[in-house]
């Protein structure tokens, strides 16, 4: 019969434990979980989009915000009354005719333009800033408005590397009149306007980056999604490989 192992007692070892040495104790190493590689962001974009009146820029706009909501637009300066609904500083920035007409003279916008008695104008400062946090901005203009900016960036490099221009118009003169007149907003003689001024813009297509001759909505934004991935992924944007 196995003897009962008595206790030992104070200061004393266990019988057994005579001639034990103590095991170290055994630390596990810690583990980490692998860093995830976070591939650098290519430079932002100015993506300029301008059509005819009638030709779809406000529908294609608004469509390529909802499928890239990394893109942001400008908000433009102007000095007709705001609209039930609207808000200063997230529709327009809404000024009196002084206030514009003073950023006009200091050369705070892009471009600016009178229209039915009505001043808009690009902020530079709000179109730079966005640039400079690293989103991509869209903006919304009229030809002459387009015009402008594409002159200002040939002046300044931080501009005329960010910006790709697109021209948005339907395929023939006939179509576009049909668009102005299915809207039902215009009487006759405001449509012929409309068509002589869409004619003269028209004609300005060739200084565009690129030609969207439109077709539906859904196909007019699958070309534009294409052009903005596309210039996204040029080399002078992206950022060099690790080697």
């Amino acid at each position: 019969m196995t003897a009962p192992i008595r206790n030992a007692l104070p200061g004393q070892r266990h019988p057994k434990s005579e001639g034990r040495r103590s095991q170290p104790e055994v630390t596990q190493p810690e583990m980490h979980s692998p860093a995830k590689a976070t591939a650098p962001a290519p430079s932002p974009l100015l993506v300029v989009i301008s059509a005819p009146s009638g030709g779809g820029k406000t529908t294609l706009c608004q469509q390529l915000l909802a499928a890239r909501p990394e893109m942001t637009r400008a908000i433009t300066c102007t000095t007709r009354p705001a609209r039930p609904g609207e808000q200063d500083g997230v529709d327009y920035y809404f000024l009196d005719a002084a206030s514009f007409l003073r950023r006009v003279q200091a050369g705070h916008f892009l471009e600016h333009a009178t229209v039915y008695g009505n001043s808009y104008g690009t902020p530079k400062a709000e179109v730079l800033g966005k640039l400079r946090q690293g989103k991509n901005v869209l903006l919304n203009v009229d030809v002459q408005g387009a015009a402008a900016i594409l002159q200002r960036a040939e002046e300044s490099p931080e501009l005329g590397d960010a910006l790709i221009s697109v021209f948005l118009t339907p395929p023939s003169m006939a179509i576009l009149e049909q668009r102005l007149r299915n809207r039902g907003t215009d009487p006759p003689a405001v449509i012929q306007k409309r068509l002589s001024q869409a004619r003269q813009e028209i004609a300005q297509w060739k200084r565009f980056d690129y030609l969207i001759l439109s077709a539906t909505i859904s196909e007019d934004l699958r070309r534009m999604l294409a052009i903005v991935e596309a210039e996204r992924l040029r080399s002078a944007r992206m950022p060099p490989p690790e080697l």
